[in-house]
């Protein structure tokens, strides 16, 4: 009964009503869209540079060589080679500011599968406190690839100059042979008369 006296409540409830409208649908496009994105990353293998995923993080503090070589120390995780390749840098955010940070996978195990991250620590104690938690993990590099690095504002900022930026067309290439050279004239003989006599000798 209040809407039906008044034009300017029912164009208030109606502009409600749509804007209600939008924003549910575009949240259940969002969601739409970033469960299909998940579901190709787990479905194509490693995740390309750049891309942040949820995992699940341990910790272990035994052992003293990774599966790389190196000696286990801090900044060491071991994840699933399918997923993480041994050499990847990636980007822990664990909601612990003192265990957030960037790790380098140098570590697999055979309990470390799927979206898994088992970080070193040196302390055993330290090791248990920390339990299972759920991270963020944005993958900087993958595998030892310099190349296969998820690119920095300075980096794309250079690029983009390069790419408006116009190359001058190369110099045109000098001939490949010289033309032919004019022989100079021969010299003219030189006029006997005109040189003076060489008197004999006796």
């Amino acid at each position: 009964m209040i809407l039906a006296y008044s034009f300017w409540r029912k164009v208030g409830a109606g502009l409600a009503m749509i804007v209600a409208f939008v924003f549910l649908y575009e949240t259940r496009i969002f969601d739409s869209q970033y469960a299909v994105i998940q579901k190709l990353l787990t479905d194509a293998g490693p995740p390309p540079p750049g891309t942040r995923l949820a995992f699940s993080a341990t910790a272990y503090c035994k052992g003293s060589t990774t599966a790389s070589g190196v000696t286990a120390r801090t900044g060491v995780a071991a994840a699933d080679p399918q997923l993480l390749p041994v050499g990847s840098v990636v980007n822990v955010a664990t909601g612990v500011p003192k265990y957030t940070g960037v790790y380098t996978i140098m570590d697999t195990g055979p309990q470390v599968q799927g979206r898994e991250l088992d970080l070193y620590m040196w302390s055993c104690n330290e090791a248990l406190a920390f339990g299972r938690k759920s991270v963020d993990v944005t993958v900087l590099r993958l595998g030892w690839d310099p190349q296969a690095s998820s690119p920095r504002l300075i980096d794309r900022l250079f690029r983009r100059r390069e790419a408006t930026r116009k190359i001058p067309d190369p110099d045109p290439p000098p001939p490949a042979s010289f033309p032919p050279q004019e022989p100079p004239p021969p010299a003219a003989p030189a006029d006997l008369r005109s040189q003076p006599a060489v008197p004999a000798t006796p």
